[in-house]
This record gives structure tokens, C-alpha cells and sequence, in this order.
């Protein structure tokens, strides 16, 4: 059986943890690793993943790290149908992953960083400050995808979306000025009542 490791508040592990219910996949999960558990600094964690970040997913004996490549290749194993078998199709598909990878969540992490998982006295506020305008300039590229987009990808909901979506999450929920985003939200509005994100990505943060 599929093994995911990795603590359920980090983005990385809900993509994970979301794609899987999505597609019916049986797993265990191992949420005490990483952030307050610890546990990926060990050797034994460090063997499988030598850069000590959440999530790594064991399937059989091969180990694997790195979220969005974990996801293609679950997303292959499956077949599945998120993951769309035109050449240009798919690219558009891995275009976004990779943004979401490349430019959004760097942008985010100081912001998130700062306000939740910083105590206010230790905050840099000029470093977040200037994150949440690098954070609102990454979102009005999004908002004008899905301008003319109803998801990330195109006209359906595909591998593309489940990164961005837990980042979208924290957007939302963090209490910082805010572009204004109507396509964004509308968006991020079509996944209320999934299951998948209700129990995995709409939690607190934390």
C-alpha cells in the first residue's frame, strides 16, 4: 500500500493527500512528521529524503520526494484523467505546477512564515510587507488565467489546480490586504463541499 509521510498542515502533503482521495487510492499516512513532530531530521528520514522536507511517498520499495513530481507520477500510475494525455495539454498542465513551485509559494513563505508560525514580537514586518505585494502580484497573474479559464488548465479541473489551491487557502484566510481577485475567488469557491479539500486543505492554519 501507498505510504505518504509527512505532517497535513504543510501544502506539499495536502496536494498529496487530495489527489489520492480524488482518485479512490488507498494510503496510509503518517501525519506526525515534520514542523512541531520532528522526526525529518532523523537519519532514518534523511535516508529517504536528504533534504528533510515533508512529503516523501513510498510505493512498494521505490521512495519518492518532491511534491508535484510525486503527483505526475501518481497521476500516470492511475491513468487518470487530471493529468491529460495531449502533448500540449499536458505542457499547459505542467506549466502551472511548475509556477506554483517556482514563483508562488516562494512568494508566499515569508508572509505565511511571518504571521503564523513566527511570535509577534520576532516578526519582520518590512519583510512581510514587501511579501504579501510579491504574493498579490503572483495572484493577479492567477486571476487573469482564470479570467478566461474556469480552471487553472482550461475548461476542467486537472492536476494544475491541486497546487495552487492550498496556497490560494492560506491567501484567503491570513489577514493581509488583499488585491482585489473576483476570478480567483470564484475559483476557490468551486471547491467548497469537495471532500477531498474539505478535510484536507480547508483547516486552520497552522
Amino acid at each position: 500500500m501507498l505510504k505518504i509521510l509527512g505532517r497535513a498542515t504543510s501544502t506539499n502533503v495536502q496536494k498529496v493527500l487530495w489527489f489520492c482521495d480524488s482518485q479512490n487510492r488507498e494510503y496510509e499516512h503518517d501525519n506526525d512528521i515534520g514542523g512541531a513532530f520532528g522526526r525529518n531530521d532523523t537519519p532514518e528520514y534523511l535516508a529517504m529524503n536528504p533534504n528533510g522536507r515533508v512529503p516523501v511517498v513510498i510505493d512498494g520499495d521505490f521512495v519518492m520526494w518532491e511534491s508535484n513530481s510525486i503527483l505526475r507520477y501518481l497521476a500516470r500510475q492511475s491513468k487518470s484523467d487530471l493529468y491529460p494525455s495531449g502533448f500540449q495539454d499536458r505542457q499547459v498542465v505542467e506549466r502551472w505546477m511548475d509556477w506554483e513551485l517556482s514563483l508562488l509559494a516562494p512568494r508566499h513563505v515569508p508572509v505565511f512564515i511571518g504571521m503564523v508560525r513566527t511570535k509577534p514580537a520576532d516578526r519582520n514586518e518590512k519583510a512581510i510587507a514587501a511579501g504579501v505585494e510579491q504574493w498579490n502580484a503572483a495572484m493577479k497573474v492567477l486571476d487573469d488565467q482564470l479570467a478566461d479559464n474556469a480552471y487553472v488548465a482550461g475548461s476542467a479541473f486537472t492536476l494544475a489546480d491541486i497546487p495552487i489551491a492550498p496556497i490560494a487557502h492560506r491567501w484567503f484566510n491570513l489577514d493581509i490586504e488583499r488585491i482585489d481577485a473576483p476570478h480567483v475567488k470564484r475559483w476557490y469557491e468551486s471547491f467548497s463541499g469537495n471532500p477531498a479539500f474539505e478535510k484536507w486543505v480547508n483547516i486552520e492554519l497552522a
